[in-house]
């Protein structure tokens, strides 16, 4: 909830006063930028959920539109006053910030813990219940893959994307890691550990990271951008304009390239080629095995003349050797024309017949090397 979209939403909702549950699902893989990094510093245990259940009851909410009718005859400051008066004591019991949500026009309960499925019914059906019009934001917290252990153990490739790119910042001071409240699926997690002051978490805001991936490249830090090829598409106005027109020497780290399996289909990057591809300015690479995809990560610092991303797949590497030191990888350009003539844009017909690689130019070549005159050629 730390994108533009989802405050654009609630806005309207609060601005509409629509009878809407919204039910924010804070886990602890993808968190807020204040999280930890074992998970979010939410507090969630007996006292919090206790206080969600007394916020979610018919009594209380009857009690509080009560007051809040008698304030509105009132009028003048003493609405306003007692309105602030119960949003902050509310927000002081849950240490959640609740006043943000309320400031939007939503009704803030909890936080909850989203693992005690009593506790979650009992919320849900109070909330469903509730006789007053609004809407209702109810704060859950989760921990993602809880019920699946291989997926909490599970070591992928960014693994060997974050060595890489600690080995090359214990070298280059200038190196700084940015991804988007995904520092456990990029393995930037690692980074942080070793470069606390040098990894930025912005919270599932991919445009703002590329930005200020931007920024950072403007004052003549070298920034490596970690986010997953689909979630970069969100992000792709941003990559064009602010990094790769202003030929920004940006490095994104695109994880989750290609058919990714069990992730599902919205984390399927299989159209970052074509999008990055296609800009001016960028070096776009694909390592073949782990080893690679370190050489790559050398490669990309030492590009500082213009963005280059570099894409790999999800899942575990195939067992290639690992370079005790990452010494890059060359970059190989073929130039698209032939020599000393260029090929301009225009129809394929028209390139064809320019690079004397028409029908009739090939025959008359067949003819000539049999020694017959190009006037035997007959055109039909």
């Amino acid at each position: 909830m730390t994108a533009g979209q989802a405050y654009e939403a609630m806005n309207n909702a609060g601005f509409l006063d629509a009878n809407l549950i919204v039910i924010l699902n804070d886990n602890k893989q993808v968190s807020l930028p204040t999280a930890t990094l074992d998970g979010p510093a939410t507090p969630v245990g007996a006292l919090s959920s206790a206080l969600a259940k007394i916020q979610a009851s018919t009594q209380f909410r009857k009690l509080r539109e009560a007051a809040k009718s008698i304030t509105k005859q009132i009028g003048g400051k003493t609405h306003q006053v007692a309105a602030k008066v119960d949003e902050y004591a509310r927000g002081m019991i849950s240490a959640s910030g609740s006043t943000l949500f309320e400031e939007l026009g939503l009704y803030y309960i909890g936080p909850v813990d989203g693992h005690n499925i009593e506790d979650l019914v009992t919320i849900f059906q109070k909330v469903k219940a509730m006789p007053a019009p609004g809407p209702v934001l109810i704060h859950i917290v989760t921990e993602k893959g809880r019920a699946i252990p291989q997926l909490r153990q599970q070591l992928i490739k960014c693994m060997y994307f974050a060595e890489a790119l600690i080995k090359e910042a214990e070298t280059d001071n200038k190196i700084v890691a940015i991804h988007a409240a995904m520092g456990g699926g990029t393995g930037l997690n690692y980074f942080q550990k070793r470069f606390p002051d040098r990894c930025f978490d912005v919270g599932i805001a991919e445009q703002h990271a590329v930005t200020f991936a931007a920024g950072l490249a403007t004052e003549g830090l070298k920034p490596f951008c970690a986010i997953y090829s689909s979630f970069l598409q969100r992000g792709y106005d941003q990559v064009v304009h602010d990094v790769d027109l202003q030929k920004l020497p940006v490095r994104f780290a695109m994880d989750r390239a290609g058919l990714v399996g069990a992730d599902g289909p919205t984390h399927c990057g299989a159209f970052d080629i074509a999008y990055m591809a296609c800009l001016p300015n960028m070096v776009v690479m694909a390592p073949s095995d782990e080893a690679e995809l370190m050489h790559m990560v050398a490669t990309a610092a030492a590009i500082d003349d213009r963005p280059s991303c570099f894409r790999f797949p999800r899942g575990n590497g195939i067992g290639a050797a690992l370079p005790p030191n990452n010494k890059g990888t060359p970059l190989e350009l073929r130039a698209m024309v032939l020599p000393d003539r260029y090929i301009d844009h225009g129809s394929p017909q028209d390139q064809i017949q320019e690079a004397g690689l028409s029908s009739n130019h090939i025959t008359a070549t067949v003819l000539s090397l049999l020694g017959k005159p190009k006037e035997a050629l007959q055109f039909k």
